[in-house]
């Protein structure tokens, strides 16, 4: 998953978690000017509010600086309804606390080390204002965006 799904918003002022529909029906992430089949895309979905499943995930704990460790992502299949007919719409990211917080914070304390997934868990996007600490690496923190978006258990 980029470090930010859309430079749009939505309501409440919260970057868009944007998948692309295509004249066929097709859903990709992420999105693309043409759909898989070749089909003009038509619109965007806000995958926010779609529920997904871990399709399978890994813990690294030799992360780069900056990335909390460790470091738990998975990708996930979201839900799209029993009318979609296309090709699963996957994403791959960081698995969020099940606390309820927002994971943006690092690792090091017991409650960030909680990233326990399993094969088959519901999951929710929820949006991160940083996946990464900005000043950690070679880049200048300015000089891009660190928001994205991480998955909750449900």
């Amino acid at each position: 998953m980029s470090d930010t799904e859309s430079g749009e918003t939505g309501a409440g002022d919260e970057p868009t978690f944007e998948a692309a529909e295509y004249a066929d029906g097709t859903v990709t992430y992420p999105p693309h000017t043409v759909g898989p089949n070749g089909a003009e895309r038509v619109g965007t979905i806000d995958l926010r509010e779609r529920e997904a499943r871990v399709v399978t995930w890994t813990t690294s704990t030799a992360t780069p600086p900056g990335v909390r460790e460790p470091n738990t992502l998975a990708i996930v299949e979201f839900e799209m309804g029993d009318g979609y007919d296309g090709p699963p719409v996957r994403a791959l990211g960081q698995i969020a606390p099940r606390d309820g917080a927002d994971g943006s914070g690092e690792g090091g304390g017991e409650d960030a080390e909680q990233f326990d997934v399993e094969i088959g868990d519901r999951v929710e996007p929820v949006c991160a204002d940083e996946l990464r600490e900005p000043g950690a690496g070679i880049r200048e923190p300015e000089s891009q965006d660190w928001d994205g978006f991480r998955f909750r258990p449900i």
